[in-house]
């Protein structure tokens, strides 16, 4: 028995930026664990029409046990410009189980964190105890257009 494949998500592409990474693709270290430890702030373009709000991931597939959750956000209202140190409307939980950003920490090595942001058509209504896997569950269906910064840093 054949099965059915599902056929490919079709979305645009937004293009992510930062002034909090460098030119050499590294994260400015007060935006880490060993800094003020605050959101960078992010350039998005391309938002498409009919977007009605934004969603962050942040993650850092390098961690020892797998992908380690940075922050998870959404219902940011549509930006082309996230400042540093932002309040979100809502944020789910990261790995520490604190509903807030938490920025680049590797206990050793050059690790690799994700800044994903999401254009949805709609606003996901989601609890303070949410994840990134939840989030990303909600989402399903709604994702018009998806970026992302890769950015470097070790200690």
């Amino acid at each position: 028995m054949e099965v059915a494949k599902e056929a490919p998500i079709a979305y645009s592409r937004l293009k992510i930026s930062s002034e909090g990474v460098d030119g050499n693709g590294f994260i400015l270290s007060q935006y880490t664990c060993t800094g003020a430890n605050i959101n960078p702030p992010l350039d998005i373009e391309g938002v498409p029409d009919g977007t009605k709000s934004l969603a962050i991931i942040v993650d850092d597939p390098d961690a020892a046990n797998g992908d380690w959750v940075h922050w998870v956000a959404w219902n940011i209202p549509v930006l082309r410009h996230i400042k540093e140190a932002r309040a979100m409307e809502a944020q789910g939980l990261n790995d520490l189980r604190q509903n807030r950003y938490d920025g680049p920490c590797p206990p050793q090595g050059v690790h690799h964190y994700h800044f994903k942001v999401y254009a949805l058509d709609n606003l996901p209504e989601l609890g303070e105890k949410t994840t990134k896997k939840l989030l990303e569950q909600a989402m399903q269906g709604h994702v018009l257009a998806f970026g992302e910064l890769i950015a470097l840093y070790e200690r």
